[in-house]
C-alpha cells in the first residue's frame, strides 16, 4: 500500500472488491509476522485475544481496555491498517461511541461491530441471540458519528443467518449500510449459494470470514474476489498455526529431553531477534550512550 493514511488505503483496497486477504492477529508479534510476509492489513481478532490472553473461548470475556491495549501495541509494531473486532461495542449506542473514540485513538483504522445480544458468542458457535435491527442501526449511526477521520471504517456484522435465516440477514445488512456502515459482514454463510447472494445482493463491500474448521466453505481468495467480496478474513489462521507449532515443538522437547534449532521445530534465535527488531534498539542504545 502507498504512504497515504492507512484507513484511506484500506477503503480503496476493500472497495475494489477483489478479495483482499487479511489474516488475524492476537498480539503484536503475530501482527509483525503478518506485515513481514507482505499482507496489506491486519485484523485484531476478539476470539484470538480471548484465547491467547485469557485462555478462554470466544464468549464475550474481552473488555474495551484489553482491546485498546492490544490495538496500541499492534499500532506501535506495524504500519499496516488495523481492523479491530469490537464484538458488540461493549454496550448500547453510547458505549459504541466511546469504544470508537477509544480504539481510534489507540490506532485502529476500522472497527467491526455485531448485532448479537451480550454476552456474544463466536459466529460459528450455536445458540446465538440477536438485538433488534433497530438497536443495531442506532449503534452503527453512533459509530459513524463518533469517528474522527473520515476513512475510519465501520464494519457492521450480522449473525442473523444462523438465527433468523439468510433473507433476514441480508435485510439487516442492507439496513446497516443505509445507516452508514462502510462495509457489511453476513457471518457464517454455510454454502456457495448463500455466499453468492451476499456478494450479489448487498450494495456496499462485503466481508467473508473463513474460519478453519467452521461453517463457511473454504474457497481461494481469487474465487471470493471473483464473486465480489471486498475482504477475505482468516481471523485465527495464525493462532491455529501457532498452537500446532507449539504443540509439535514441546512434544519434541518432552519426548526427546532436548530441543535445538537443528530439529527444525522452532524459529532460530536470530530469526526471533530480527522479528522484534533488536538491531534497531541496539542502534538506539549506542546513540544515547
Amino acid at each position: 500500500m502507498s504512504e497515504q493514511h492507512p484507513g484511506t488505503a484500506l477503503r480503496r483496497e476493500v472497495s475494489a472488491r477483489r478479495g483482499m486477504l487479511v489474516p488475524g492477529a492476537a498480539n503484536a508479534l503475530a501482527a509483525r509476522v503478518i506485515e513481514e510476509l507482505g499482507f496489506d492489513a491486519v485484523y485484531l481478532s476478539g476470539a484470538g485475544l480471548s484465547n491467547t490472553f485469557y485462555g478462554l473461548p470466544d464468549l464475550g470475556f474481552v473488555g474495551l481496555a484489553d482491546l485498546a491495549q492490544h490495538t496500541a501495541a499492534i499500532r506501535d509494531a506495524v504500519a499496516l491498517p488495523i481492523i479491530v473486532d469490537a464484538d458488540t461495542g461493549f454496550g448500547n449506542a453510547l458505549n459504541v461511541r466511546h469504544s470508537v473514540r477509544t480504539l481510534e485513538r489507540a490506532g485502529a483504522n476500522a472497527i467491526q461491530l455485531e448485532d448479537q445480544a451480550s454476552p456474544k458468542k463466536c459466529g460459528h458457535f450455536e445458540g446465538k441471540s440477536l438485538v433488534s435491527s433497530q438497536e443495531m442501526v442506532g449503534k452503527v449511526k453512533a459509530a459513524v458519528d463518533a469517528r474522527l477521520h473520515p476513512d475510519f471504517l465501520v464494519i457492521a456484522r450480522t449473525d442473523a443467518a444462523a438465527v433468523e435465516g439468510l433473507d433476514a440477514a441480508l435485510a439487516r445488512a442492507a439496513a446497516f449500510a443505509e445507516a452508514g456502515a462502510d462495509i457489511t459482514f453476513v457471518e457464517a454463510p454455510e454454502n456457495l449459494h448463500a455466499l453468492q447472494r451476499i456478494a450479489r445482493e448487498l450494495a456496499c463491500p462485503q466481508v467473508v470470514n473463513v474460519v478453519i474448521g467452521g461453517k463457511t466453505p473454504t474457497l481461494d481468495a481469487a474465487e471470493f474476489g471473483a464473486m465480489g467480496f471486498g475482504l477475505v478474513l482468516y481471523a485465527n489462521a495464525a493462532l491455529q498455526g501457532a498452537v500446532r507449532g507449539m504443540t509439535r515443538a514441546l512434544t519434541g522437547l518432552r519426548d526427546g529431553g532436548r530441543l535445538d534449532e537443528s530439529a527444525g521445530l522452532v524459529a532460530t534465535f536470530a530469526e526471533r531477534q530480527a522479528l522484534v527488531r533488536k538491531d534497531a534498539f541496539d542502534a538506539l542504545e549506542r546513540r544515547y550512550a
